[in-house]
């Protein structure tokens, strides 16, 4: 794939966005609403900030800094930030004001910081020790929640705190290795209810039933951030991050299809559901993926060289496979809409094989574009 037309896809979505319509928040845009604060749009911060990291081109700071500043008030509070809610996915955008507060020097920046780190103080926790994915999913560990809340708890108790948190951080991820990963294969399952009493889970376990790329995915840049925002780099606890890391890349590639992706449900390449719609190779998480293995690799996590090749790989199957020209445009297809288990109120998420196919296909949907534009920042970075 030609870089420059990558560059250009990346240059449209910026140039047609604002900060209250993004048109990469295809949720927001079905629903008809304005776009508030939530992981999607933190996703795609994120990744124009490291293309600037990598670029140094001010366009990409200059959007980021115009989309926070859009929504963050003098005194920190954040225009559509409930912290009451207790959902740990609101914590993702906060990863974004740690470098915008070192480049810009917005004491706002600063101040909403100190404001999201309250929430992570409240979360509720499992009897474990684990935050909970959100008060309206009790007592239950979400691998995308892992993703969302430790890489800004870690960051934060680093920067302001002197790491004296660090061994809880730790701690939740070595719980998730002990209750939510099959031994058989490697792969972890989706979620994990701790009061084994929610109508998806196995009652002896607490698990769901299968493991879910994007999740798996989270979850492995939850581990490739953390480290990397560690500050006790090379201690037993890291090692042993370090170790659950690599694991769970040397998992994946076993299961990596030859096209360089992976599919939706990663264990059951090929299948067809009852209704007749079939496993597909999905962009987010083979997204995830094609970043963490060559990030893992440029950041000493990784020290084989096959792991970026395979991160190289899987992001050139996506471009061949689902960034293509639709109505005369550039798009970004094979994107998972959503996914989750429950609530109550919404039995057909039950974690079951038909559940994953049935929810929608998209395009150019932030948890595609945004993991995508990561892994090709990855690309630059081995081309430069």
């Amino acid at each position: 794939m030609d870089t420059k037309v990558i560059d250009q896809y990346i240059d449209d979505l910026m140039t047609k966005s604002t900060a209250e319509i993004p048109v990469w928040n295809i949720e927001k845009a079905r629903a008809g609403t304005k776009s508030g604060w939530d992981y999607i749009d933190g996703c795609m911060i994120m990744a124009l900030l490291e293309m600037y990291e990598t670029s140094h081109d001010e366009k990409f700071l200059k959007f980021a800094d115009y989309y926070e500043d859009f929504r963050i008030h003098d005194d920190g509070s954040i225009d559509g930030y409930d912290r009451d809610e207790l959902n740990i996915d609101n914590i993702n955008g906060g990863k974004n004001l740690f470098p915008l507060y070192a480049l810009t020097k917005k004491e706002k920046y600063k101040k909403a910081l100190e404001n999201i780190y309250e929430q992570i103080k409240i979360q509720p926790r499992t009897a474990e020790g684990n935050f909970w994915h959100k008060k309206i999913y009790p007592n239950q560990v979400w691998l995308d929640g892992l993703y969302m809340g430790q890489p800004f708890y870690m960051e934060y108790d680093a920067t302001f705190n002197g790491g004296k948190n660090k061994d809880d951080i730790y701690n939740q991820f070595f719980n998730v290795e002990k209750l939510i990963k099959d031994p058989s294969n490697g792969l972890y399952f989706h979620c994990y209810d701790s009061s084994k009493s929610a109508f998806w889970c196995n009652k002896e376990t607490g698990l769901c039933l299968n493991y879910w790329l994007r999740a798996l995915g989270w979850f492995s840049m939850a581990m490739l951030d953390t480290l990397n925002k560690a500050p006790d780099r090379g201690s037993d606890n890291w090692n042993h991050l370090k170790q659950m890391f690599i694991d769970l890349q040397d998992t994946m590639l076993k299961f990596q299809d030859p096209c360089g992706m992976w599919w939706q449900l990663p264990d059951k390449a090929g299948q067809v559901d009852k209704n007749g719609k079939p496993n597909y190779l999905e962009t987010s998480g083979s997204s995830i993926f094609a970043y963490s293995l060559m990030k893992g690799y440029r950041t000493g996590i990784l020290s084989d060289k096959k792991y970026q090749e395979a991160g190289v790989k899987a992001f050139n199957g996506i471009c061949d496979k689902y960034l293509n020209t639709d109505s005369g445009k550039l798009s970004l297809g094979g994107i998972c809409l959503v996914a989750g288990l429950g609530p109550e109120t919404n039995k057909r998420r039950d974690g079951t094989f038909e559940y994953y196919m049935s929810e929608p296909i998209v395009q150019d949907d932030a948890k595609g574009v945004g993991p995508f534009i990561l892994a090709y920042n990855e690309i630059k970075q081995l081309n430069k």
